[in-house]
Order: structure tokens, then C-alpha cells, then sequence
């Protein structure tokens, strides 16, 4: 007898991001700046409003969509906050985090062979839904363009095969967003093509240069667009799981068929905590990226005091610096800074081969671990840059 799984799902590796995490577990005395989640704790008030909704018994199944409250909350923040307009009962659906409404996304508009275009380096977690749903990744190398996937880039890797193009900013890993004039442009051209825009805005809350633009605001793709987003980021709720996505009312249709028999809905309890969260909450963000953006200067500071290049990111907590003047692959790279400065960062190949000779340090800590986090880096880079 002779066993076998889906070969998609046999190729695929976990993240590297958590391989390497994994890994350096193992190792003592170790400070990780590796792991992008918020060291804040979740408020207070979503906290105590996902223990009533626990004692109040709202912990049955919930429309597929997500109870319309949150809904509707969603639809008043995304106005408010970006000054987009969708509607709650039929062009919102609530997922099990923004990771579920990629996937969801994905499997609803793909097809065997398909493309998916995507800026390199990105988030590892693209790769893997794209291939599963049977389509192929196209990576654009934006390395040279301050890592910005723009318009007049992407049009040449446009084909028949195209179905859709990903654009997440603010990024992961690289933490760059685009302004106005080129989101314009990205909307200009897809208007001329019978494909799909897919805007993972999950870090949107996060942005310290300029206020968020979500390109929803642009009307004439609006037939054509997804916008993934979720509170995990903006509210320190990771463990909550709760994305959302907003798209036109004929495609959230069809993906709310796929989400149904994926999870029926997303947690009952988690729902209402995200209403708070987008309610009572609706700036609770801003205390945050204001910490943030201390911590990313000084981060930047230190960096800049040891020679190591860097841009500066527009949002997001991450940056990605460049130790390709090491000579070295970025892993045996970040094993060594593990082993000689007892500081973990994710080795850019984890991104991607985009990544390569880049490793990404996530500030999302307390200044006191980012304090001695960057002491040991300088103390290594002193004596490798020699």
C-alpha cells in the first residue's frame, strides 16, 4: 500500500520566518527582535468585552459574514478612517484574520495556471495560498526602487496568464507604503486589464510619514479590487484572529461561498471584541504608532552609528538591513549573529530570493529589549565590518 498527499502541499515549507524563530528556541540567552506582533497588551475594554460576550452565551455560530454589528463597525471605520464606503450587508465578510481572507481571496478567483504578480521581497505567506489555489507567484525585484512595487514596473510582466496583482503596503519586511501619485498610476493601469487588485492593508494603521490612502479610494477599480485588513496589527489582537475583507458585492458573494465551507464564521467571542475594538477603540492606534515611531528612530539611530545601511520604513515595525557587504548567505548571516551576539533577526531569504543578503529586525519590543538588542548588534558589527 502506497500513500500519498497532495503534491502542492509536499513542496510547500513552512515559513521561514518560524523555522528560524524555531530554531534559535534552542539556543540560551538569546534576544529575539524576530517576530513582527505587538508587545502591547490588548485594551483593556476588548479585553473585557470578549469575557461579557463569554458570560452573555454569545458563543454560538454567527451569520457566515460575521454578526452585522461588527460589520457595520468595519463599514464606519473604514469611512472614517480612510474615507472609502462599503456596505455591511453585503461587500464586508469577517475572517479568522487577514490570513484567512488571502487565502479565501485567492481560491475564489484563481484558476490551474493562472499568475499571481507580487512585489520581491514580501511576506512568505503569499507564496504558499497561491500555489495551493494552483496559480504561480510572479515576483517583481523591487530591491532598486527603494523596494516599491510600482506601476510602470509592473506593466511589462502583465500577460493573458495575469489574474491578479498583490500590493501590500504598508510592507512586510521592508515596512515602505506608497503615496498617492503611485497608488493613482497602479489604478490606472489596472483599469485597462481585465484583472484583479488584491491590497493587503493590514498594517494601515501604522504609518508615520503620511496618513494612510487605502486605494479603495479609487472608485474606477472598485469592480476589480479586494482589501484585506484585520485588527490584529492595529490593536494588538493577534491571538484574536479577526481580518476582514471589503470587495464589491457580486465578487464577496462568491468568497463568502469559500469561507463557509472553510470555517462557517469567524469566532463568536473574538467578533465582539473586535467590535470594541472598532468602536470604543477606533484610536487606540494612535498611542501605539506614536511608540513605535520612537522605537524605529532609535533603532535607525543605532544602525546609522555602526554603518549599517538602511532606508527609512514609512509604517509597519520591521527593517530590513542590508548585510550583503558580509559576503555571506542571509541565514548563515543571522546564525552567526545568534551565535556571536546572542540576537535573533530573520534572514531575508525568508522573503523571498529578493531577500537575499538582507535580514529583517522587528521593533515591535519595549525599548529596554531593543536598547540591548542593538548593543550587542553594534558590539558584532564593530568586529565584522573591521
Amino acid at each position: 500500500m502506497s500513500l500519498s498527499i497532495n503534491s502542492t502541499v509536499e513542496d510547500i515549507a513552512i515559513s521561514g520566518i518560524r523555522r528560524f524563530f524555531n530554531l534559535v528556541q534552542t539556543k540560551e540567552d538569546v534576544l529575539s527582535l524576530t517576530i513582527g506582533q505587538p508587545d502591547f497588551p490588548t485594551p483593556t475594554h476588548i479585553k473585557e468585552q470578549a469575557i461579557s460576550a463569554i458570560h452573555n452565551n454569545y458563543t454560538s455560530y454567527t451569520h457566515n459574514a460575521g454578526i452585522l454589528p461588527l460589520r457595520e463597525a468595519i463599514a464606519n471605520f473604514v469611512s472614517e478612517k480612510y474615507h472609502i464606503t462599503y456596505h455591511p450587508e453585503s461587500e464586508i465578510i469577517v475572517t479568522v484574520g487577514a490570513s484567512q481572507a488571502i487565502d479565501i481571496t485567492l481560491r475564489t478567483i484563481l484558476n490551474n495556471g493562472d499568475e499571481v504578480i507580487l512585489p520581491g521581497p514580501v511576506y512568505p505567506g503569499y507564496e504558499p495560498l497561491i500555489k495551493l489555489a494552483g496559480a504561480a507567484p510572479i515576483y517583481i525585484d523591487t530591491r532598486k526602487n527603494n523596494f516599491k512595487l510600482t506601476a510602470d514596473m509592473i506593466e511589462p510582466y502583465i500577460t493573458e496568464k495575469t489574474k491578479a496583482i498583490l500590493i501590500p503596503y504598508p510592507s512586510n519586511p521592508t515596512g515602505v507604503t506608497l503615496n498617492e501619485k503611485e497608488l493613482t498610476d497602479i489604478a490606472t493601469l489596472i483599469k485597462k486589464h481585465d484583472i484583479f487588485l488584491i491590497a493587503d492593508e493590514i498594517y494601515s494603521e501604522i504609518v508615520y510619514t503620511q496618513e494612510h490612502i487605502s486605494i479603495a479610494k479609487f472608485s474606477e477599480i472598485r469592480n476589480q479590487l479586494i482589501v484585506i485588513n484585520g485588527v490584529s496589527k492595529s490593536h494588538s489582537m493577534t491571538g484574536f484572529r479577526i481580518g476582514y475583507i471589503l470587495a464589491p458585492e457580486w465578487l464577496a458573494a462568491h468568497i463568502l461561498k469559500v469561507h463557509q465551507y472553510n470555517v462557517s464564521c469567524a469566532t463568536s467571542i473574538s467578533q465582539y471584541a473586535a467590535l470594541s475594538a472598532l468602536t470604543t477603540g477606533i484610536h487606540d492606534p494612535i498611542q501605539m504608532k506614536v511608540a513605535y515611531k520612537e522605537r524605529r528612530d532609535y533603532v535607525l539611530s543605532r544602525l546609522k552609528s555602526i554603518d549599517l545601511y538602511t532606508y527609512t520604513p514609512d509604517g509597519g515595525f520591521y527593517i530590513f538591513i542590508d548585510v550583503s557587504h558580509l559576503e555571506q548567505n542571509s541565514f548563515d548571516i543571522a546564525i552567526d549573529i545568534v551565535d556571536k551576539a546572542k540576537v535573533a533577526l530573520v534572514p531575508g531569504s525568508a522573503f523571498s530570493t529578493y531577500g537575499e543578503g538582507y535580514v529583517r529586525l522587528s521593533y515591535a519590543y519595549d525599548m529596554a529589549t531593543l536598547k540591548e538588542g542593538m548593543n550587542r548588534l553594534a558590539d558584532y558589527f564593530q568586529k565584522v565590518n573591521k
